[in-house]
């Protein structure tokens, strides 16, 4: 019969808990403001952001050091979000992040706008109508957009998540910006 000295973790196992308990706490909102960014479903993106730290934890040991944390990380959200998006086949939606959880749309500048409630209401509009413009992109141009202007990767990350050359980064966040000024030109001409 084992005893309880059997039940004692080893040093490195200890470790490797630790590390893991630190990735977590360093990138779970990110994560989980990406997955909702891509779900339109918050129990959904909750779901699929535990998933994402799951198997993060169950491929640690495969994780190779010259590549980011976070690139790494995105990469596997993405991979599951396409895989759930195709096993339900129903295409990822945008979703309004509660104000705690995201704060990459209302940060736009507003510092002529203080104590000013038309102002306020417009730029609120405006943050509205950004959001809404972006969630009727096609998913791999929303991908690029979430992931560089929101998240603030770079060309060489976003490629490395997304799996793809730079190039294609670079064409495809090309093409969303074009529709999303296209999409948003009411708001320019105002």
């Amino acid at each position: 019969m084992a005893g309880p000295s059997s039940l004692t973790l080893s040093p490195a196992t200890i470790s490797i808990e630790r590390t893991f308990e630190a990735l977590v706490q360093s990138y779970k909102n990110r994560i989980h403001s990406y997955v909702c960014r891509l779900t339109n479903d918050s129990p959904d993106a909750e779901d699929l952001t535990q998933e994402v730290f799951i198997r993060a934890y169950q491929s640690m040991h495969a994780f190779r050091r010259d590549a980011a944390v976070d690139t790494w990380l995105y990469r596997i959200a993405t991979n599951l979000v396409i895989d759930r998006y195709r096993r339900e086949k129903r295409a990822p939606q945008w979703v309004a992040v509660d104000n705690e959880a995201d704060d990459s749309v209302r940060e736009l500048p507003s510092t002529s706008r203080d104590g000013d409630p038309l102002a306020s209401a417009q730029l609120t509009e405006l943050q509205r109508q950004v959001q809404t413009a972006i969630h009727t992109l096609p998913h791999k141009l929303r991908s690029v957009v979430v992931l560089h202007d929101m998240e603030g990767l770079s060309y060489e990350e976003v490629a490395e998540t997304l799996g793809c050359p730079v190039g294609t980064v670079k064409s495809r966040l090309f093409n969303a910006r074009l529709l999303l000024k296209r999409k948003l030109q009411h708001f320019m001409e105002a």
